[in-house]
């Protein structure tokens, strides 16, 4: 990082704070449907975003990278933990409260179609958030729906059309304007290219970055192609089976990676020269259930460095260098 960027970092506060978060999804059986087990999509998570920035969550299908993001604007609610924006306990607001933070607090999901109403044009679509607000007068809801719109590199005679008659890129534009439309200090970007083209991908990541520029927007970037995560994030975490493995800066994540995780997901990207060949390190076995986890080291049976220790014992998520946090008995 430059001399610019440290001190960048050291005037940005904390936006976000997610603190020892868990969300257990209860399994039930029989007639009275009583619970017989737990689903542990996410167990004792914590990080934090910082104002303006961008962080990645990365990791295989099922990891839990969603449910955090989800369960942090409480589209689900948590089993336990905190999650504060701007200091506030947003897991403790009820009623009015809780409505005014979630205008600050925005999402885009990952299938813009299926987010979409079919029968509704989209300016209606866009100016739902405004009605249920309050924001401005009747009259003048259309035309800020337009500008929105206009933001994100649609033109007003889209207005009046129908999510069918768009392609998948335009659709999640529309997306975007529905999530900018309260105009959010954060937005949960929940895998927001991965069903488009890669060259609609790269337009779209492009216009992430410039709202955020222009808008001072902080995003909290989930994905699993980890060439779009570096593209567009300042720091990036890995998880595995509802764990937070490690947690650092962009540049420092892709150059000197220190879980075996990590590594492995690394290892797995594809190289753009066709002569050059990346050593791989290729897991075995498969991710074992959420239901019932490894003890220790959630990673340990698939790891190739694991030793005795890392079966008896979880290890802690903690700083191993400066801003590098990791969860491994051996590095």
């Amino acid at each position: 990082m430059s001399e610019l960027d440290i001190a960048k970092t050291k005037t940005q506060k904390d936006l976000v704070e997610v603190k020892n978060l868990k969300k257990y999804f209860p399994i039930k059986s029989g007639i009275i449907q009583r619970v017989t087990a737990h689903v542990q999509a996410v167990d004792n998570v914590s990080f934090s975003i910082k104002k303006g920035e961008t962080l990645g969550l990365v990791g295989e299908s099922g990891c839990g990278k969603t449910t955090i993001g989800r369960t942090i604007l409480r589209l689900i609610e948590p089993t336990s933990g905190s999650v504060e924006f701007e200091g506030v306990d947003v897991l403790s607001l009820k009623g009015e409260q809780l409505k005014s933070v979630r205008k600050n607090m925005q999402i885009i999901f990952q299938d813009p179609y299926a987010s979409l109403d079919p029968r509704v044009p989209i300016a209606d679509s866009v100016m739902e958030g405004l009605n249920i607000h309050n924001i401005g007068s009747k009259q003048d809801r259309y035309p800020m729906a337009i500008e929105i719109l206009k933001k994100v590199g649609l033109e007003e005679y889209h207005a009046r059309r129908y999510p069918h008659e768009f392609s998948g890129g335009q659709r999640q534009r529309i997306g975007i304007a529905r999530a900018l439309s309260l105009n959010p200090q954060f937005i949960v970007c929940d895998e927001p290219v991965s069903a488009l083209d890669v060259s609609i991908q790269s337009q779209v990541l492009n216009l992430l970055k410039d709202l955020q520029k222009d808008l001072g927007l902080t995003y909290l970037f989930i994905a699993h192609n980890l060439g779009v995560v570096e593209h567009i994030s300042d720091r990036v975490g890995v998880m595995y089976l509802g764990k937070m493995v490690e947690l650092t800066s962009r540049e420092d994540l892709f150059l000197n990676p220190m879980h075996p995780y990590t590594k492995a997901l690394l290892s797995a990207i594809p190289v753009s020269e066709p002569k050059l060949r990346r050593e791989r390190t290729i897991l075995k076995g498969d991710v074992p259930s959420p239901v019932n986890p490894p003890k220790g080291c959630r990673f340990h049976p698939r790891c190739p460095i694991a030793v005795a220790e890392c079966a008896l014992k979880e290890p802690e998520f903690i700083e191993k260098k400066p801003d590098h946090f990791v969860a491994c008995w051996r590095v």
